[in-house]
């Protein structure tokens, strides 16, 4: 048996002998049919770390997949050849229809993330020919919910949060660079926090990110992010941080690299003390970032390879969110909009004349 991280297996006979009292004999991951969907599941797991998928990849696809393991279990579904077509869509349908104990439904991205998960596992399964047939490969996914990105900042908004860390204390020098980066180079939270010191080029006033995926890019820093990246690396860091072999950009006052939700919560902490009515974390910067950037007039494209979308219609639904530019073309192109005629039907403001 492969050996991950995940044992799907293990999970299976835990499960099986919380149920009978630990008074029987639990799965081993065969049955006489041969072997089960957990065991198969070990190994699909093992299969995505060997094809290096990340290892935040693997363990989300753990947890989708144990979703279907215990739906299936339940049902007496133990071997992949009994899973059909017919059979995964009552599996779509028990995620429409399952409430969560708040009696919330599952949102449709988290539909759509337990059927993909289940579209990839039966599609390894035939890859590894396993099953002749793969009984998810017309499995209808549900229509993704199209939604507009939270209001960005304004400009002042971002201000007030930047100058929020007391810059007299090491610590807030320190959060004033995170903050500062965020800011000019529109990166991910888990970005900035595997970010290492040789990754920032002073000469060229450019830091290379791994993003999604462990892909590779390169985004450039403003100049004020550059002083306060250069002050903090060279009158803060040394003091924090522990031991010579340490390659962390950003570390914490223990002097090891930020853990990437200590880091969520410290930006979190700054727009909440700004007071801006906003209760958000480092993905509202970045998203302020590429908005700004839009209605400074820098191409969508440009945008696309700044945040590293693999798709340009992911980094589009800022273009919708962009309510200046959209007024400045209405107030220019509008006839109603035009002074002549504006003026020409100037509503009598006086009570009543409606």
């Amino acid at each position: 048996m492969a050996k991950t991280g995940y044992n799907a297996v293990r999970w299976m006979r835990e499960r099986d002998e919380a149920k009978r009292g630990g008074n029987e004999k639990p799965a081993d991951g065969f049955t006489r049919g041969g072997p089960t969907l957990a065991a198969y599941t070990d190994e699909y797991l093992d299969w995505m770390r060997v094809h290096n998928r990340t290892p935040a990849a693997v363990a989300g696809r753990w947890e989708e997949m144990k979703t279907f393991l215990r739906w299936a279990e339940e049902r007496g579904l133990t071997q992949p050849p009994q899973i059909t077509r017919t059979i995964l869509e009552s599996y779509q349908r028990h995620l429409w229809r399952f409430r969560r104990p708040n009696d919330k439904p599952l949102g449709i991205s988290t539909q759509r993330s337990k059927l993909i998960a289940v579209k990839g596992y039966f599609g390894w399964l035939c890859k590894q020919r396993v099953l002749e047939a793969n009984p998810a490969a017309d499995l209808e996914l549900p229509r993704p919910e199209k939604r507009l990105p939270i209001e960005a900042l304004s400009i002042a908004e971002v201000e007030t949060i930047l100058a929020m860390p007391d810059v007299s204390d090491p610590l807030g020098v320190r959060d004033r660079a995170v903050l500062e980066l965020l800011y000019s180079t529109g990166i991910r939270r888990a970005e900035l926090a595997r970010l290492e010191v040789s990754d920032l080029n002073r000469a060229k006033r450019v830091l290379r990110v791994y993003g999604k995926g462990r892909k590779e890019r390169v985004v450039p820093v403003g100049g004020r992010a550059m002083q306060w990246a250069e002050k903090y690396l060279d009158d803060v860091r040394p003091l924090l941080v522990v031991g010579a072999d340490e390659r962390a950009f950003f570390v914490s006052g223990y002097g090891t690299r930020f853990n990437v939700e200590v880091l969520g919560r410290k930006v979190a902490d700054y727009i909440e003390k700004a007071n801006v009515g906003r209760r958000a974390g480092p993905h509202l910067i970045r998203h302020t970032c590429a908005t700004h950037m839009l209605e400074g007039g820098a191409d969508i494209r440009y945008i696309q390879q700044l945040l590293g979308h693999e798709k340009l219609e992911t980094t589009a639904i800022y273009t919708e969110v962009s309510i200046l530019q959209l007024q400045a073309v209405h107030s220019r192109c509008h006839p109603a909009e035009r002074p002549a005629k504006a003026a020409a039907v100037k509503p009598d403001n006086t009570p009543g004349n409606a």
